[in-house]
This record gives C-alpha cells, structure tokens and sequence, in this order.
C-alpha cells in the first residue's frame, strides 16, 4: 500500500523519512522484520531455560550493579522497575514530532532481531505510531551514553500504562489512553526493559529532524544571500565557475552554481558597477555557505548510518549463538556531528547578519536605515540589533556539548557523550538561523525597492512577490516586530522540496 512504509531492513533514508513525515503515512512491521524479532525472542527464551551465567541487563542488574543476579522469578519485575526508575526526564517537554520520530527510529533498530522484545512490544509502539499516541518525553535527563536512557524511559513507559502521552491535542494519563484504545499494558519479559531503554533514538531523532531543516536552512542562505546581492548591486564574478573548479570544495562549487542559477535573467547583476570588489559576505558567499554544505554532508552520512543501525546492549547473535555486552549505545558519533552541525549552521547566521549590516549602512546609493526621510524615520536600524544579539547567542550555543563528560554510575560509565545535550542546543540555534535569515530577508526586499526600475531575475522576483504579501514595503516607521515575526512565519511555512535536500 502506498500510503503504508513497511519496517525492515532495506536502508531508509531522509528522502524516505520526509515522505512518511510529509504524507502522514502509516507504518507497519514487514514480514522481514516479524520473523527477525520473533526469532531473536524465542533464541533468548530458550537460552534463559538453562542460563546459569550471568547476562548482563538480563538476570543481572543494571550500571554499577551489573554484579547483582537476579533470580528468574523476577526477570520481569526487573524491567518494569528499570523503566520506571530511569524516567528522570525535567526541563521542556521535547517537540511531538521529534518524539513520533524517536518512536519510529526505535522500531526500525529493533526490527533487525537483535534486541530480544517480543513480537506483541514492538507492534504496540507500531500503535501508538499509527494512532498518534505520542509519549510525553522531555529535553533534560540524557547523557548520550548508555543511550538516551531517560528519555527512553519516558518513551516507554505508556506500554506498561505509565506515564503520559499526547492525544489528539491534550496531555492524557498512559492508564486513559490505554483504556480509550482497549489496549492492555504490555507484560514486559526480560531483557525488553533494557533494549526499550538502550540506544540512541532521543539523538537520533532529534539528528534527522536538524539535517532536514539544516538543509532548508542552507537553500535559503543562498537564496536569500542572492536577494542580498542584487540589493547591494553586488558583482557576479565571484560565482563564475572558473573560480571554483580550481578550489573545487563540492560544497563551495554547488552554492556558486546555485546562486548564479537564482541569478539568471537579472537586469541588476549584468548591469556596470562601479566598485570592482564586495565586501567578503557577498563575494565570498561560495566558500563560506559551502563550508556548511561539507559539513552538512558529513552530518547527513553520519544520522543515516545511525538510524539504520541497532543501538541497545547486549546484543542476540543467533546465528553465532553469542550473547554480547557492547558499547553501540555510545552516542560519541553523534555528539561530534551535533556539534560540528551546530558550528557550521552558526556560521550561516553570523555572515547572514553581516550583510544585513552592509545593506543598513547608507552604501552604494541606498539610504541609511532603508527608509525615506532617515532622522525622522529610524527604519530598519534596530532590526540588525536584533540580529547581532541572536548571532551572539548562537555563538554561545555553538560551544560543543561533546567536549564534557561527566562520570554516572559509581564510575562504571565512566565517559559520556553529552549528545543529547549538543541535541537540544542545536535546535535552539537553528530556530535563530531562521530568524536571523528573515531579518536579512526583510532588508533585502526592501533594499531592493530603491533600486528599481532595474529588475531582479524571475526567480527572486517571483519570491519576492510572495514575501511581500506577507510583510509589504515599508515606507514610514511602524512596529517593526510584526513585520519580523511575519517573515519569520513566511520562511517556517516554506516547504521544503527535493532540491532543497540534494546533497
């Protein structure tokens, strides 16, 4: 069925990913991946019947307790308590699309049959997917070592009818819902608790949902940094692909032929300047933006590696009739990309506010502020304020996460990643790259006014056009915190296409 995304183990992509968000589609445990999970379950059941050693997480406890053996009698109160005492989740609650995704991305790595749940687990977080009964998990409590532990445990507590979870706009009890959907709480086996628990899903999640809109977010730097451009009466030089090709960084050479096709059929840009250079936020557009896109590019690799990857610990190996304690739930790997995604999407911001600066500063014909009769009007001079202050705090936010540990569990984990942290933060910057990007927007429009009769190309013109619908011409002071929140909202509701996410 086309409007149903099997789960199995065919790689899945962001491309895919956006189609199941965007379409709203269903999803469904393929026969691939029933089969894997049954079989990894009944290995493990009939492993315990004669189990003396300890497993570690299985019949033992947990962290620094991993020396306690837990006798059989209890292995299932065992994972219940696990659950319950690792929901230590404070701050925000994190956003609900970022949690249906974790939902989603805890299925897909439990799906290869290494983890050990029961068939009847994985198919109830199929539900909760499907019928929008998204567990509340919040943003503080990980530190992206043995997993996202805490948001996990948040994440899993409605299946054993604990907790809370969102429905159909409101915040209900696990124990109502469960009643509402006639669903009975999951009887939790051993082992289940700790592969719920385990992994790198709250990074995960909160990775590819940053990819996606750092994609979007690029697109725009170049296609509002044209905007720029032309209102600057800035040269075309600096994008000829000659340039490029022999410094040809793949990122740089894409943002110079992208901004050269924005620029196709401009009246502005082919017209004789006067000035021979840009300043370096214009000319050097290629360089600085395509540093990102590199960045990008190795971010992008890194999540589809992970969510393609089983996370938990220890790990079922029935072919090779092993049982394994490993380290898979390190979010090490994660972390670096955050950080490295969030220093690189700061830059964006940073040389964005610069030409904002550039295009308020009175230059090359156009008046100070943008704005007719400057001293009584103020225009847009505090706007750029605005900007610098989100530029400041973005380089606050841009202070990696992954360079702390602090040591958890009597010393047993003993280094951790703080990649859920370098999470949070990452989107807290990319929420002000947009904002900064609408407040150059706002100034490039209407820079560009005072440059007319001379037309920009039809591909800006037509954008421009639908942005002034938005926020129209300013001709006389007003406030101006509207015109900035509308242009926000404008760049929010833009919908993000294929050629945004080619790579």
């Amino acid at each position: 069925m086309k409007d149903t995304h099997y789960i199995c183990t065919d790689i899945l992509n962001l491309e895919q990913i956006l189609d199941i968000v965007r379409n709203k589609k269903k999803i469904a445990l393929s026969e691939e991946a029933k089969v894997n999970i049954r079989k990894c379950r009944e290995f493990l059941d009939e492993k315990l019947k004669n189990q003396k050693d300890p497993i570690y997480g299985i019949n033992t406890g947990f962290g620094s307790l991993y020396h306690v053996k837990i006798s059989g009698e209890h292995l299932n109160k065992l994972q219940e308590n696990l659950v319950m005492s690792h929901a230590c989740g404070t701050g925000e609650k994190a956003p609900v699309d970022i949690v249906k995704l974790m939902l989603l991305l805890k299925i897909q790595s439990l799906s290869y049959g290494y983890s050990g749940v029961q068939l009847s687990t994985a198919q109830r977080l199929v539900d909760f997917y499907n019928n929008d009964v998204i567990p509340v998990v919040y943003t503080q409590g990980s530190l992206g070592a043995s997993g996202d532990l805490a948001p996990l445990a948040h994440l899993a507590l409605p299946l054993i009818g604990k907790g809370e979870v969102y429905y159909r706009g409101d915040v209900i009890s696990a124990t109502e819902i469960l009643k509402i959907m006639g669903w009975e709480p999951v009887q939790l086996q051993s082992k289940e608790g700790l592969a719920l628990l385990n992994g790198t899903q709250f990074m995960g999640a909160y990775g590819v949902s940053l990819v996606i809109k750092s994609y979007k977010l690029s697109y725009l730097a170049d296609l509002i940094g044209s905007v720029s451009l032309e209102a600057y009466d800035g040269r075309i030089e600096p994008f000829d692909a000659s340039i490029h090709l022999i410094r040809p960084h793949r990122g740089q050479v894409k943002t110079a032929e992208r901004i050269s096709g924005f620029l196709e059929g401009s009246e502005l840009i082919g017209r004789k300047k006067k000035h021979v250079q840009d300043p370096y936020s214009f000319r050097c557009m290629p360089q600085v933006h395509g540093a990102t896109k590199d960045t990008l590019h190795f971010v992008r690799k890194t999540f589809k590696t992970e969510i393609n990857s089983v996370t938990d610990n220890p790990n079922i190996f029935l072919e090779e009739d092993k049982i394994l304690s490993g380290g898979n739930f390190h979010g090490q790997t994660l972390a670096l990309a955050l950080d490295y995604l969030s220093i690189a999407m700061a830059e964006l911001g940073n040389i964005s506010e610069r030409r904002t600066y550039q295009l308020v500063s009175g230059l090359r014909g156009l008046p100070a502020f943008l704005v007719n009769d400057p001293g009584l009007n103020s225009g847009l001079m505090i706007p750029q304020y605005t900007a610098a202050s989100i530029v400041s705090q973005n380089k606050q936010l841009a202070v990696p996460a992954s360079t702390d540990s602090i040591v958890s569990s009597n010393g047993q984990e003993d280094h951790v990643s703080m990649g859920a942290n370098a999470a949070t933060k990452c989107l807290r910057l990319l929420d002000n790259v947009e904002r900064i990007f609408a407040i150059e927007l706002l100034n490039a429009s209407q820079a560009l006014v005072f440059r007319e009769p001379a037309k920009t190309s039809p591909v800006l013109e037509r954008f421009l056009n639908a942005f002034r619908e938005k926020v129209p011409f300013i001709s006389q002071d007003r406030i101006l915190h509207n015109d900035i929140m509308a242009a926000i909202s404008f760049l929010d509701n833009l919908e993000i296409g294929e050629e945004m996410l080619a790579d």
